[in-house]
């Protein structure tokens, strides 16, 4: 009954990702919005860390982890984030649900494996109300909303040629569509206007990894991993209508689709920057662990010349994370406790992001435990974060953050019907 809930869950979950409104940041007008964790929930709660690989988990960031499996692994996240945005007079408490992960990975040969699967890329999601007083003393009111997000679907091979060694490549497809709306009207106006522009969004991007794991005293793990996600080159359609409707009844009145065309921004690129990441680590297998990773991106290079704001920049990203694991006794028959994996990490995002000359940054504190499912090697991952992005200076808005995370980790051996001779 329960193996047929979980298969119910994954077809569920899976039909779901497409549909969901991933964020409520205003921070996600920007760039191609809201960047999403693309991480499984064994990696966030490690402060994001991709360099930890083993035989029963999937990494999805670091290709070369594939190589590891031993087992054919399924695995499903969903979070659920409770947001606080605050400005200088006001507050206001909201929360989201989200599919962040739908994957497969499995060994194809010795120290040969493979993956594929699909997960939201980023998120567009807000609603911004703006008053100001013009010139004739009338209060002029400007909303704005937008929508939509980008998903990704990917295939992984990750191999092992000399012993300790492990390679990876990743290829990505992402794709999607994002909605900006702004209508404004004037008081004592019988009408007001609107401008609605789209974006549709796609291209590639690949991953690449080299994990290098040598033995210490045939005890101790030494990790050291280097992961390269190369320039995502992201082809845009995008259209854009502008004109009146009514305050009285909605309905739009002398709407014209304007002409892109003439201002080259009918098909324009996004160019995602190449990001490098880092890592370092040591431990004792199947019982503790720590490292830490420096990731860095020219992301000066950004622009979306089709939304053209003006008061934002874009500039170097970089994010320092670190995160640790451990477990009491693996093997134990006398208490469920022991057996259980306790996870903790914390992250320091410089996003790149400059709106109003402040830089928006982000940080995060994690923990987690990983419960194991019976006497197989599959678990139920929790997971909890605890961050702050923004500021309240410059007419801003600051965000704190609760996320609550869950994660399926399923094996092979999970689906086998036991037998009793």
């Amino acid at each position: 009954m329960v193996r047929k809930f979980i298969i119910a869950f994954f077809c569920v979950v899976a039909h779901g990702l497409f549909a969901q409104n991933g964020t409520i940041s205003p921070y996600s007008f920007f760039g191609i919005g809201d960047l999403r964790n693309n991480g499984t929930v064994e990696n966030q709660m490690m402060g994001g860390i991709s360099m930890y690989a083993d035989s029963i988990h999937i990494n999805l960031n670091n290709p070369a982890a594939y190589s590891q499996l031993k087992l054919t692994t399924y695995t499903a996240g969903l979070s659920h984030t409770e947001f606080r945005l605050k400005d200088f007079t006001e507050e206001q408490n909201i929360g989201v649900t989200n599919l962040d992960y739908l994957s497969i990975g499995f060994p194809v040969g010795k120290n040969v494996g493979m993956g594929f699967g699909l997960m939201p890329l980023s998120s567009v999601g807000y609603s911004l109300r703006q008053e100001s007083t013009n010139t004739d003393g009338s209060t002029v009111t400007n909303v704005f909303t937008g929508e939509g997000g980008l998903n990704r679907v990917y295939a992984s091979i990750g191999f092992q040629p000399i012993k300790n060694l492990s390679l990876g490549a990743t290829i990505n497809f992402n794709f999607g569509k994002l909605e900006y709306e702004r209508i404004q009207n004037v008081e004592n106006v019988q009408f007001g206007t609107l401008d609605n522009r789209e974006s549709r969004i796609n291209g590639y991007d690949f991953n690449y990894s080299l994990n290098y794991t040598p033995t210490i005293k045939d005890k101790y793990t030494l990790y050291t991993s280097v992961v390269v996600n190369t320039q995502g080159n992201l082809v845009s359609k995008n259209s854009e209508r502008l004109g009146s409707f009514s305050l009285v009844t909605g309905d739009e009145i002398e709407v014209i689709d304007v002409d892109l065309d003439a201002r080259n921004l009918r098909n324009t690129e996004l160019k995602i920057p190449t990001r490098t990441t880092v890592g370092l680590g040591f431990g004792e297998n199947k019982k503790w662990f720590m490292g830490g990773e420096y990731s860095f991106q020219n992301f000066g290079d950004f622009d979306n010349a089709f939304l053209g704001i003006d008061n934002v920049a874009y500039n170097d990203a970089s994010t320092f994370a670190f995160g640790t694991y451990f477990i009491p006794d693996y093997r134990s028959l006398s208490s469920y406790f022991k057996r259980i994996t306790y996870r903790a990490g914390v992250r320091y995002d410089v996003t790149g992001l400059e709106v109003n000359n402040k830089e928006i940054n982000n940080f995060g504190i994690t923990f987690g435990f990983g419960l194991p499912l019976g006497n197989s090697f599959s678990n139920l991952n929790l997971g909890f974060e605890l961050g702050r992005r923004g500021t309240t200076d410059a007419n801003l808005i600051e965000e704190s953050y609760f996320k609550i995370n869950v994660g399926l980790s399923l094996n092979d051996r999970w689906f086998i019907k036991r037998r009793v001779n």
